[in-house]
């Protein structure tokens, strides 16, 4: 870092608050100095260190709001942590292998991946990634988190596809993969298999097809049946029909065999238990594939295998005269077929949930092909187990991990039929299809480009060997973000796996979306698990969506879509992190402007109660009297009572309570009163007392304000109370989190005299007088013990009463307000004679509803105002439920 960065800032606050000068400013130095690096011992026992699994994200394009909020969430516990508990890892890492960067190489480039050699398209995809990366770093550190950019890695590059691979390589050895030639979910787009976690549901059109199948045989007392699908272009591609065992209309049909229309092929009728006698005629028939069912029928009835789609979604050869059309094309052109043919009975339009590839958007098919699998299905228990261990922020959110493992009917599919990503470290026997593994020494490995680790199969001795061209899933490496910062490795002298960090690991928290539970926080626990047998990390922070003004989701077809980038532009960091700390962790909740510029208010305030701090105390710190003014020992009591709360609220992630509390403390007790009593009080009397509690209680609200607000605290702690030494020293974040200062006060007497002073002030404000008005003679009906002398000096006061009993007060209705937007079309032409009884008190009020013109009226139809009024000597002044009287 240059000498002038390391110099402490013109002394004092001049001007107003420029964000444009100061956040860039600090964030250039943070980063310079390496303010925030972990400098971890590894020789610490594990555990020890608050360590962040950050979620890496996924290279596809740049900055939106997601990305926005939710790193600025995870920064809130970083910078909180790393002042409340000391050392913090807050690492970053970029996903960037696998098909999203494919596709978005392919839509940067305007090219398709089948046009080039594989080497080739991977070297696109690498310098496609690396432009983006280099472009969301900016815009990371432009957002001011405190990542350690010293630990950073990339999901494709070699130290953590040597993971990737050995974390393949142990759960090979340990039993809990295998590969298996089966139907599998498959997307025709990408023209891969993915997995269960991938799909997701999508309302769409379609139509249902009543469709006629001719019975095969003699002495049947019907010629045919009929089946209801939404799939006809599968129809050659049946293998059986299928009917329920209870189902009597439809049981004089099992045994028989049955026709297939148009395409000719005969096919059994079985009956399964599995059938919805509900949907359609009762009567179903089994394609391979059409979905999950039509898999179960076909292993547990050992059916025959008709393929009449290929990966791409075209017919194939089986489909006869179809052959080469897509499916969308064959559904039509065999539907019109069936009708020319007096096969089809009815077609009707429906909208019904299809499952579609969350990446592409395209309806899945089920395609037979060899897979790699790990085998997850008999673990379920243990995973909810382990999630139960952990601690959720919001706790509702278990539920979704809880509905995700109960409902998996798949193991997890880790192999991708693509070009960009890790390879996978086997070889396969020629001869006998043996799996050959790579040696853990020799990783990472690429079997396309290396040689295998022996010269013949092990098993059957031949010597020609075939290398694996699939590639992992993408989430069999991301889920492994825990292991990857910790330095997972195999240690080949003591045989073993080992850590390079074992402090950090388990880490203490996972920050994720909530939309991710089933993909990476799921497989996460399930890979940390499988190799260590410990939960990955102690505690998971689930942050929600920001949606558009109107509570909707933000997308480029509604153009609904906020761009981060000009949000940056318009306001100061600071503001838009004190809008990111406004929603209950877990909600979706809407952007709206009105919450930034509330933000930027607070970051004048702040400044300028800064700026008066500065001009009221001397540049040195102050030392404690020996004893402290009543008022000043009340302000640092209530502060203690605040750094409490808040400390419990921010250990506990509850964000928005944490800076509600903090603000209204800040603005309302210390600006808007304590800071009026000091100036006068310092005016009036040089008092030690009042400078030291002044001061004190500044300094403790910047270190609070600072996880949240860190440009403008850093900015003002440097001018203010630096020692002028590096930044990576002297930050205010690097300082340790305020702790109460022991002082004791009666915090309700004190707040009672603060809204008195309140209430007066109020009162010469009305009345035109000055603040420094003597006032003859006020009295307070409420307990400000100890606090008199505060009150009559601060507001000028010759004669003070505070009193114990209550005031001589009178409530009364003021007036009775009717919503006539449900009054009116629910009473008609009676409001009138409502309205009149109200006018004149006809009317009674009883346990929350008004009774009047006969008429009963429940309390969301109305609004009753009171008023107080006070029948002694003087004017009342109201203050919620405190009353003052000023006789002058």
């Amino acid at each position: 870092m240059s000498a002038e960065g390391d110099e402490r800032d013109a002394e004092g606050l001049d001007g107003g608050y420029d964000a444009d000068a100061v956040e860039p400013k600090w964030q250039d130095r943070w980063v310079e100095s390496e303010t925030y690096a972990y400098d971890g011992d590894p020789e610490q026992d594990p555990n020890t260190t608050y360590a962040i699994d950050t979620p890496p994200p996924t290279v596809s394009g740049s900055l939106h709001m997601g990305h926005l909020y939710g790193h600025t969430l995870q920064d809130f516990a970083a910078r909180f942590q790393r002042m409340y508990d000391g050392d913090v890892l807050f690492p970053f890492g970029y996903d960037d292998n696998g098909i999203a960067s494919e596709r978005l190489t392919e839509r940067d480039l305007g090219i398709r991946h089948q046009e080039f050699e594989r080497r080739e398209f991977q070297q696109k995809c690498r310098e496609v990634c690396q432009t983006y990366e280099d472009s969301f770093t900016e815009q990371m550190q432009s957002l001011g988190c405190s990542i350690d950019w010293n630990h950073t890695y990339k999901t494709i590059e070699p130290r953590v596809q040597r993971v990737s691979q050995l974390s393949f390589l142990d759960l090979y050895e340990k039993g809990r993969e295998y590969r298996k030639k089966a139907p599998a979910i498959w997307c025709p787009d990408c023209e891969t298999a993915i997995s269960q976690v991938e799909m997701e549901d999508d309302e769409r059109g379609s139509h249902f097809n009543d469709i006629a199948f001719e019975l095969v045989g003699d002495n049947l007392d019907r010629d045919e049946f009929v089946i209801s699908t939404t799939r006809p272009e599968l129809i050659p591609a049946c293998v059986s029909v299928f009917v329920h065992p209870d189902d009597e209309d439809n049981q004089d049909l099992v045994g028989e065999r049955a026709r297939i229309p148009i395409f000719g092929h005969e096919v059994p009728i079985i009956e399964d238990e599995r059938v919805d006698m509900e949907k359609g005629s009762g009567v179903v028939m089994c394609c391979t594939f059409g979905d999950q069912n039509d898999i179960e029928w076909y292993q547990a009835h050992d059916l025959p295998l008709r393929v009449a789609i290929d990966e791409s979604a075209t017919m194939t050869e089986l489909a006869g005269d179809y052959e080469g059309m897509s499916t969308e094309e064959a559904r039509e052109a065999i539907v019109e077929d069936l009708d020319d043919e007096g096969h089809l009975r009815d077609r009707w339009e429906i909208s019904h949930a299809v499952q579609v590839h969350e990446r592409c958007d395209t309806p899945v098919e089920y395609r037979v092909s060899k897979q790699w699998y790990v085998e997850i299905l008999d673990h379920k228990e243990e995973y909810l187990e382990a999630g139960r261990e952990m601690d959720w922020y919001p706790e509702k959110m278990f539920s979704r991990y809880e509905h995700w493992i109960e409902g998996l009917e798949w193991d997890w599919l880790i192999s991708r039929q693509r070009d960009s990503g890790i390879p996978f470290p086997v070889w396969y026997c020629e001869s006998c299809d043996e799996p050959v593994m790579a040696e853990k020494e020799d990783l990472p490995v690429d079997p396309l480009a290396d040689d295998p680790p022996v010269d013949a199969c092990p098993e059957c001795g031949h010597d020609e060997l075939e290398a694996e061209e699939d590639v992992f899933d993408t989430w069999a490496t991301s889920s492994l973000t825990p292991l990857i910062n910790a330095g997972w490795d195999w240690d080949a002298e003591d045989e073993a796996f080992a850590m390079d960090h074992p402090e950090l690991y388990p880490f203490d928290l996972r920050p994720q979306g909530h939309d991710i539970i089933s993909f990476w926080l799921f497989h996460t626990i399930v890979k940390c698990y499988e190799h260590t047998g410990e939960v990955p990390f102690d505690a998971t922070l689930i942050n929600g969506h920001v949606l558009d003004e109107n509570r909707e989701k933000m997308s480029k077809s509604r153009g609904n879509v906020v761009d981060p980038e000009n949000v940056m532009e318009e306001y100061p960091v600071d503001a838009i992190r004190y809008w990111a700390a406004s929603a209950s962790v877990g909600d979706d909740f809407p952007f709206k402007d009105q919450d930034l510029v509330t933000g930027e208010k607070l970051l004048r305030k702040l400044w300028n109660a800064s700026k008066l701090v500065d001009q009221l105390t001397p540049a040195d710190q102050i030392e404690e009297p020996d004893e402290l003014d009543p008022i000043d020992e009340w302000l640092l009591a209530r502060q203690d009572a605040v750094i409490e709360s808040l400390t419990e609220k921010l250990d506990n992630h509850e964000i928005s309570k944490a800076r509600n509390e903090l603000r209204v403390f800040f603005w309302n007790t210390f600006c808007d009163d304590y800071l009026e009593i000091a100036k006068q009080r310092l005016d009036a009397e040089d008092s030690e007392s009042t400078a030291y509690a002044l001061q004190t209680a500044h300094r403790r609200f910047l270190e609070l304000f600072a996880p949240l607000l860190p440009h403008i605290t850093e900015e003002i702690w440097q001018s203010l109370y630096a020692d002028g030494g590096s930044i990576a020293d002297d930050s205010i974040h690097l300082r340790d989190w305020p702790t109460p200062s022991g002082h004791d006060a009666d915090l309700e007497s004190g707040e009672t005299a603060l809204e008195v002073i309140g209430a007066l002030r109020r009162y010469k404000s009305e009345h035109q007088l000055a603040l420094n008005a003597e006032l003859d003679r006020v009295e307070v009906y409420g307990r400000i013990d100890g606090f008199e002398n505060v009150v009559r000096g601060v507001m000028h006061v010759d004669d003070l009463d505070a009193r114990d009993e209550a005031a001589d007060v009178t409530t009364e209705i003021a007036e009775i307000s009717l919503d006539y937007s449900q009054v009116g079309p629910k009473f008609g032409e009676k409001v009138g004679e409502i309205d009149a009884a109200l006018e004149s008190g006809e009317y009674e009020l009883d346990d929350g509803a008004l009774h009047v013109a006969g008429e009963e009226l429940g309390a969301d139809l109305f609004e009753v105002r009171e008023e107080r009024t006070y029948a002694g000597e003087g004017e009342m002044i109201e203050a919620d439920d405190l009353v003052v009287v000023v006789q002058n």
